[in-house]
Parts: C-alpha cells; sequence; structure tokens
C-alpha cells in the first residue's frame, strides 16, 4: 500500500510538472535547455498525454480569436466589392451618357442648332403632365419656356416650366403632346399626338394624302421656332389606318427616342 501511495503522488507530481512545462511553453517562455532536455525522457509519455487533453483547448481559443479578425477581413471585402459595383455602374452611367451627348451635338450640329446641354435628374408626372423629366439647367444657362429638347436620336419634348437652376420638360411620349409634322420625301403634313409610350398616333391633314409603313417624319417648325425648331427626327410610320369612312388617312408611328433611357438632353436655345 505504502509503494503504491508513493508511485500514485510520483504520477501525480509528473503530470503537474508536465503540465506546467507545457503551458511555459505555450506562453512563449523560455525554460533552461538543459533542464529540458533532462527532463523529457521521464516526462514525454505524460507530455504527450497532456498534449491530447490541451492542444483541443488551444486550438478552441486560437479559432475563437481568430473569428473575429475574420469577420472583419469579411466585412471589409463585402464593403470593397459593394464600392467596386458602383464605381463600375457609375462608370457604365457616365459613358453612356457622353455617347448620348456625343450623338446629340452631331444631331444639332448638322442641323446647326445653338444648344444647352443638361443632365436629367429626375424623370415622372407634374400636375400638368402625365409624362415629364427635370434637367439640371434653367434660365441661368438661356433656357426658356418653350424651347425644343433633343434626345441623341431627334425630338425628346419641350419646355415648360423654368427656373433658375432646373427645367421642366414635357415629353413627346405624354398623351397631351402635340407636334406639327411633315413626311419626309413627299411633304405631306399632319399632327403628331404622344401615346403615353414610344408609339405615337399621326393624322394627317389633307385626305387625298398617303403614307407607308417606313416614312419618315421630321419635325414640321413653329413660328419663330417656339416651341419647335424644324427638320427634328420625330420617327417612322409602323402601321398605316385604312379605316373605313375615316374623313384622313391616320397612322401610328415609333418615336426614334427611348424616353426611359434618358441621361442627358439639349435644348435648343438658337
Amino acid at each position: 500500500m505504502r509503494n503504491g501511495g508513493r508511485a500514485r503522488l510520483l504520477l501525480v507530481v509528473l503530470i503537474v510538472t508536465s503540465l506546467f512545462l507545457i503551458t511555459l511553453d505555450l506562453r512563449g517562455v523560455k525554460v533552461i535547455d538543459g533542464f529540458k532536455q533532462g527532463t523529457q525522457t521521464v516526462l514525454s509519455p505524460f507530455q504527450r498525454a497532456g498534449a491530447v487533453v490541451l492542444n483541443p483547448i488551444k486550438d478552441f481559443f486560437s479559432d475563437v480569436s481568430n473569428l473575429g479578425r475574420t469577420d472583419n477581413q469579411i466585412e471589409k471585402l463585402e464593403a470593397e466589392n459593394a464600392r467596386l459595383k458602383v464605381t463600375l455602374l457609375n462608370r457604365k452611367n457616365a459613358d453612356a451618357q457622353l455617347e448620348q451627348l456625343k450623338d446629340i451635338l452631331d444631331l444639332a450640329g448638322i442641323a446647326g442648332y445653338k444648344v444647352v446641354n443638361a443632365k436629367v435628374i429626375s424623370q415622372g408626372s407634374s400636375q400638368s403632365f402625365s409624362q415629364t423629366l427635370t434637367i439640371d439647367s434653367g434660365s441661368k444657362a438661356g433656357i426658356r419656356k418653350n424651347m425644343t429638347v433633343l434626345s441623341q436620336y431627334g425630338i425628346a419634348g419641350v419646355v415648360k416650366d423654368v427656373y433658375p437652376n432646373s427645367a421642366l420638360i414635357q415629353l413627346a411620349s405624354d398623351p397631351a403632346f402635340k407636334i406639327g409634322a411633315r413626311i419626309a420625301g413627299s411633304q405631306q403634313i399632319g399632327i403628331l399626338s404622344g401615346q403615353g409610350n414610344r408609339s405615337a398616333t399621326l393624322q394627317l391633314l389633307d385626305n387625298s394624302t398617303t403614307v407607308s409603313v417606313g416614312d419618315v417624319l421630321l419635325a414640321r417648325g413653329s413660328s419663330s421656332n417656339r416651341p419647335f425648331v424644324p427638320g427634328v427626327p420625330l420617327g417612322y410610320v409602323s402601321r398605316v389606318d385604312n379605316s373605313a369612312g375615316a374623313i384622313a388617312q391616320s397612322a401610328v408611328v415609333r418615336y426614334y427616342t427611348n424616353f426611359s433611357t434618358l441621361g442627358v438632353v439639349a435644348v435648343v436655345v438658337g
């Protein structure tokens, strides 16, 4: 019994010593090399046993410590990814606006118009019209009511209200919008009315006039070029209405301008 008790006591002492040395080693404390080497042979079985117990604990606290850093890294990467997406979208939007502006200036240059370029800042409806947009230039830039507004493809609308640094534009797609039109080639005239989308209705003024699918329509122009300057491309005939008994022939016209994608426009000021 006495020898058994001593053996158990020795075993406990060795285990405690082993755990103590392992703890020091984990904390980075330099233990005397000679002492470590002298006890290595005796303690190695117990060190292995202690390592089996302590390694999972060590790994657990290491994982917990790294978890916070990993979460922070993920959050930073997600934020950077979101920022890059916004930058890319802004770049694509800017490129599209530059392309629209280039085409508008080409159109205005060919016709000899003096224009003021403006960015579209909102699009929707107003108290008077169902389809409008607001631009970021106004009276300070020389814009006045009843001026023609161009897109990169032709007619966009007409100025209805003006403020110092903005203006309200009635789109050509608005159901209340009307413009004098002429058929390129035959020079026959009619009235083009918006229908709420890219389609418009052409009502010819001469009942003997004929119109065909594919005919191109241009703005007839107004007195003193207000509200409309002449020669602006409007659209093309997509369908002809040959209803019996009609006083004058009518047709459905497809606008060249896509009103839902307008990013920049130009107001004809002279």
